[in-house]
């Protein structure tokens, strides 16, 4: 799944657009991508790595003007995105358009984590709180009752600001605050597929899920989403989400 090692499936499919023989977990991961990429409307979607090609190159040049890329580039950019030109099966992966990209940023730990959680649960395990940047526990807490897990205040990174309970659940964050391109802070890696811009909707976004797969792409895409859009998928998963507006103030959406 890395994008900078060049051996990589993935450093292959963006480089080649149809490596031979895909390893079993990149289908996997890209079928859960599309499915989640059609549950949200649109709104999650990895193949948005040119955009960040174009944003990270602008910013990097000395002389970058700091209202971010060009309406021209943009538009250019987001002809090479959208989930629809990504044909996955189980013999092959492949872009229907030329020069795309994938990134899996933003399901990739929850992926790797529910894959841990696969092998403890193999192993015997009935207790453990896993967290590979983001958190999935398995039961709850040995000592008894479920796991604490914090949420962080994206105004004030590192620091907790609420407190939930997790068992045999997972939940993930998103927010634009995690990672910005320029130094003013007005771009971030929240990217919307369909405009090329990126987004400050919510300062950030948490999502409890059965998985932890579910709750990082879902974080993700309900980053860029409305809460009346955000309200049915809550419900016929049967998630939990905490939305910090840009104000500060903080929404919960429960099934």
């Amino acid at each position: 799944m890395s994008l900078y090692r060049p051996d990589s499936a993935l450093s292959r499919l963006n480089r080649d657009g149809a490596p031979e023989d895909p390893p079993f977990d990149l289908v996997r991961v890209l079928s859960e991508s599309l499915r989640f990429g059609a549950l949200s409307g649109g709104a999650f979607d990895v193949t948005v790595q040119p955009l960040w090609d174009l944003y990270a190159g602008h910013f990097s040049r000395p002389d970058a003007s700091p209202d971010g890329p060009g309406y021209a580039a943009i538009a250019a950019t987001v002809a090479r995105v959208g989930q629809d030109a990504l044909d996955v099966d189980r013999a092959r992966v492949r872009f229907a358009r030329p020069a795309m990209g994938v990134t899996l940023n933003g399901i990739g730990q929850g992926y790797i984590t529910d894959r841990v959680v696969e092998l403890l649960r193999a192993g015997g395990v009935e207790h453990a709180l896993v967290d590979m940047g983001k958190t999935r526990a398995i039961g709850g807490h040995p000592a008894g009752g479920p796991w604490s897990v914090g949420l962080e205040d994206p105004r004030a990174p590192g620091t907790a600001v609420e407190r939930i309970t997790l068992a045999d659940r997972a939940i993930a964050t998103a927010g634009g605050y995690g990672t910005l391109f320029d130094e003013a802070g007005r771009f971030n890696h929240i990217f919307e597929p369909w405009s090329g811009r990126t987004s400050w909707r919510w300062l950030s976004v948490s999502v409890e899920g059965a998985t932890a797969t579910e709750s990082n792409a879902l974080s993700n895409a309900f980053a860029l989403m409305p809460e009346d859009a955000t309200a049915p998928v809550v419900r016929a998963l049967g998630l939990v989400a905490h939305f910090v507006r840009p104000d500060g103030t903080r929404m919960v959406q429960r099934a």
